[in-house]
């Protein structure tokens, strides 16, 4: 039993059962015992990300933020805000290759890199020290209350806010509550703690059949639309592996895509080592459009990583992929490198690009 598993199990035996939400939100996110709130030493044991491939995937989001830039006429102030900035090694990333090959879109960024864990915050802190000093960068622990001009983004964080589990019975849909029974965390089933559980399937056109389990992230509908809320003009850009509705919630998915990771082993065993694996769920990019549009926000476009990205680096050929100097091997090391990300049976596909816009109001 880890120590954040002793606090969930004294809290349940005092309270009764939680929603798995709390107990994921918990799992993930306590400020001393989280998976997310720690030194960033054991990731690469357990999952990498797009990032972590090659700084090509960086290299190619600053292109697009140096378009949306262009289309909103060129602000004097960009704010690009990432959610779930980590470490900073994406905006390493972003940073680097803006200063050199996009001065003019790089003098009018103002990068916001958001991140909870305070840990985290200082590792980015060292790896981006220079671009903060010079003024360019701030790390808070939440997403500025207004934005007038720029881009809000995420890269694999919408699988990793809390979702409630539930089932449908043949009384209707149910909520799987997280208990404590003979030394040990157990499902169990009851009545949904929140009408919005229900809304949020109803407001989908969603109707599960009888035995289907499934996870309803009420969290990322109150992100998105929080977000919206705060965003004047600009973009939300969301990367991350999931579906829309329609599919998330059809016969491939009758248990649910709640999954843990650990050691780079997938498991279903959920309750193991509260707080020292990961623990994420598909994302439903429906209702991330559904809540946005509550706050302004409106589909630009959704597509796979594939086609995002190829969009971006087709029109110099990919040149953004090489550094200067590069032994050829060292080039067709990269070039494996970036089929990683976009070849439909490594990151490709399995990754959706979901951009959404919000245009000012008329005075």
């Amino acid at each position: 039993m880890t120590p954040l598993g002793e606090l969930l199990a004294e809290r349940i035996r005092r309270y009764g059962p939680i929603s798995f939400a709390d107990f994921m939100r918990e799992c993930l996110y306590h400020p001393v015992h989280g998976y997310y709130s720690k030194c960033e030493s054991q990731r690469f044991v357990d999952y990498y990300t797009s990032v972590d491939v090659h700084p090509i995937f960086g290299r190619l989001l600053a292109r697009k933020f140096a378009e949306m830039w262009e289309q909103l006429e060129r602000p004097k102030e960009f704010v690009l805000v990432e959610a779930g900035a980590g470490v900073g090694r994406l905006a390493q990333h972003i940073f680097d290759f803006c200063e050199v090959r996009l001065p003019d879109f790089y003098n009018a960024v103002r990068y916001v890199a958001v991140e909870r864990s305070a840990s985290r915050r200082e590792q980015a802190f060292a790896r981006l020290e220079r671009h903060a000093r010079a003024g360019r960068l701030q790390m808070p622990a939440e997403i500025p209350f207004q934005i007038p001009a720029g881009c809000i983004f995420s890269n694999e964080l919408i699988d990793a806010l809390a979702v409630h589990r539930v089932v449908m019975s043949e009384r209707g849909l149910q909520e799987i509550l997280v208990g404590w029974e003979h030394g040990r965390f157990v499902d169990v089933v009851a009545s949904v703690s929140t009408c919005a559980l229900n809304e949020y399937f109803s407001t989908q056109g969603v109707r599960l059949p009888e035995d289907q389990h499934a996870e309803a992230g009420l969290e990322a509908c109150d992100w998105i639309t929080e977000v919206g809320r705060r965003i004047e003009r600009g973009f939300v850009l969301t990367i991350d592996y999931g579906h829309r509705g329609a599919e998330l919630f059809d016969e491939r998915h009758m248990g649910g895509t709640l999954l843990a990771y650990r050691g780079h082993r997938v498991s279903e065993d959920f309750y193991a080592s509260p707080g020292d694996q990961d623990l994420t769920a598909h994302v439903n990019f429906t209702a991330l459009e559904t809540w946005g549009q509550r706050s302004g926000l409106e589909t630009v476009e959704f597509t796979s990583q594939t086609a995002f990205l190829l969009a971006l680096g087709q029109s110099n050929e990919f040149a953004d992929l090489y550094d200067h100097g590069q032994t050829e091997a060292e080039q067709v090391r990269a070039r494996l490198q970036l089929k990683t990300l976009i070849h439909p049976e490594g990151m490709g596909e399995r990754f959706q690009v979901l951009l959404q816009q919000k245009v000012a109001a008329e005075v």
